[in-house]
């Protein structure tokens, strides 16, 4: 799956805004997540756990919905609530 698919993904399956640093057509793991992470999770969590470990080393952003990077102890709903108040 392209970098840019990976990124959709993960925003369809998990409501999680992440930019993949790596050419929009560079090929990474597939976000293989069936249902949402539950939002009990760390930000820092979900990323070691779902996300890096598919990207083969390239770097990921979360950006929140004020357009900042959480940080890491921020909760998955937290983030997800971000999106809400825009």
């Amino acid at each position: 799956m392209t970098v840019q698919e990976f990124e959709e993904k993960v925003w369809s399956i998990d409501t999680i805004r992440v930019v993949v640093r790596a050419n929009a057509n560079d090929i990474v793991g597939d976000y293989s997540s069936k249902n949402a992470t539950t939002g009990t999770w760390s930000l820092s969590e979900w990323l070691r756990k779902k996300v890096e470990r598919k990207l083969s080393g390239k770097e990921v952003k979360v950006i929140a919905g004020d357009g900042e990077e959480p940080h890491g102890r921020t909760l998955l709903r937290t983030i997800r609530r971000s999106y809400e108040l825009r």
